[in-house]
C-alpha cells in the first residue's frame, strides 16, 4: 500500500486481505479502521474514506491477520443495545447469546422481574442488557474471575446501570459457592462453559478467549450438571432460568433438568439453532 492511499483503499486491500480467515473481512477492516480513527465506523463510511490512512491502522490489522479477534483489538463488542468493554479475560459477547435476552421478554411479557442473577457473568453482557429492557429490577453478577468483574463493574458503571448491579466472586466449582447469594431470583441467566473438551474451535477463538469459559469436560455438560441442581435453592416459585446451550444439546440438558423438577423449553437463534433453554419448577398435576 502507497503512503499516499486513502481510506477507502486500505479498506479495499484489507478486505481482501482478511478474506482468508474472517467470515466478514470488510467488516472487520471497516471497524478497525474506524477505531485507528478514534470515530464511530458509521462516521468514518460517511465522512472520512477520502482521507489519509491513520499510523495505527496498520498495527491493527497486523494484530487481526494474526487471528487475534476485533473485539480484543479494540477493546470493546456490541450486544443486544449496549456496546461492552471487553478483553481477553472475558468471552467475547456473541449475538446468538441474545436470544437468552429475547426468551426472557417472552417469559416475562406480563409479570416483569425484580431480582436477576447471572451466572458466569464475564462482561456483564446478560445482566446488563437484561436490566436495560427490566428498569425495575436489580441483579447480581457472579464471576470466579476477579479480572471479568472488574470489566462487569467498568461496563455497569459505563451504561448507567451500576446502581441496580451488584458483581459477587464465586466459583461453583466450589463447595458453598451460592451461600451468600441474596435470592430467591426471579430470573436466572446463564451462558456457562458448553463446549467438548476434545473440540475443533478456530484460531481466533482457541488461541485468544479464555478456555474457562468455553470447555466443559468430555461432553460440554459438566457445568450444567452443577448449576441445575442448584435452581431449587435459588429460583423462585414461579422464576425463570435460562441457559444458553449448544445447537446440538436441547435433549441431554432437558434431561438433566427433567431429573431436579424442572420443564424445559427452546428458543433457536437466528441461524435456527437451538440455543436458549427456558427452564420453569415442574407443577404438580
Amino acid at each position: 500500500m502507497t503512503q499516499s492511499a486513502t481510506i477507502a483503499d486500505a479498506l479495499r486491500e484489507a478486505a481482501t486481505d482478511l478474506s482468508g480467515l474472517s467470515d466478514t473481512p470488510r467488516l472487520d477492516a471497516e471497524l478497525l479502521m474506524a477505531d485507528a480513527l478514534g470515530v464511530d465506523r458509521g462516521t468514518m463510511l460517511l465522512m472520512r474514506t477520502r482521507d489519509p490512512v491513520p499510523s495505527g491502522f496498520a498495527e491493527r490489522l497486523a494484530r487481526r491477520a494474526a487471528h487475534e479477534p476485533v473485539a480484543y483489538i479494540t477493546g470493546r463488542q456490541d450486544f443486544w443495545t449496549l456496546t461492552l468493554a471487553v478483553s481477553p479475560a472475558v468471552l467475547i459477547p456473541r449475538s446468538d447469546s441474545e436470544t437468552l435476552i429475547e426468551a426472557a421478554l417472552e417469559a416475562f411479557a406480563e409479570q416483569v422481574p425484580t431480582r436477576i442473577l447471572d451466572l458466569g457473568t464475564g462482561s456483564g453482557s446478560l445482566l446488563l442488557a437484561a436490566l436495560s429492557e427490566f428498569p425495575q429490577a436489580s441483579g447480581v453478577g457472579i464471576d470466579a474471575s476477579e479480572q471479568a468483574l472488574e470489566i462487569a463493574r467498568a461496563n455497569a458503571e459505563a451504561t448507567g446501570l451500576a446502581d441496580r448491579t451488584h458483581m459477587v466472586h464465586g466459583d461453583w466449582r466450589t463447595q458453598g459457592w451460592s451461600a451468600g447469594l441474596p435470592g430467591p431470583f426471579d430470573l436466572i441467566l446463564a451462558n456457562p462453559p458448553y463446549i467438548e473438551a476434545d473440540a475443533a474451535l478456530a484460531r481466533q477463538v482457541m488461541e485468544h478467549e479464555p478456555h474457562s469459559a468455553l470447555f466443559a469436560g468430555a461432553e460440554g455438560l459438566d457445568d450444567y450438571r452443577i448449576l441445575i441442581p442448584a435452581l431449587p435453592a435459588l429460583l423462585a416459585d414461579r422464576g425463570v432460568a435460562i441457559f444458553e446451550i449448544g445447537a446440538s444439546q436441547r435433549e441431554a440438558v432437558s434431561a438433566i433438568a427433567a431429573a431436579y423438577g424442572y420443564d424445559a423449553q427452546c428458543r433457536r437463534d437466528l441461524a435456527g439453532h437451538d440455543r436458549a433453554l427456558m427452564l420453569r419448577r415442574r407443577t404438580a398435576t
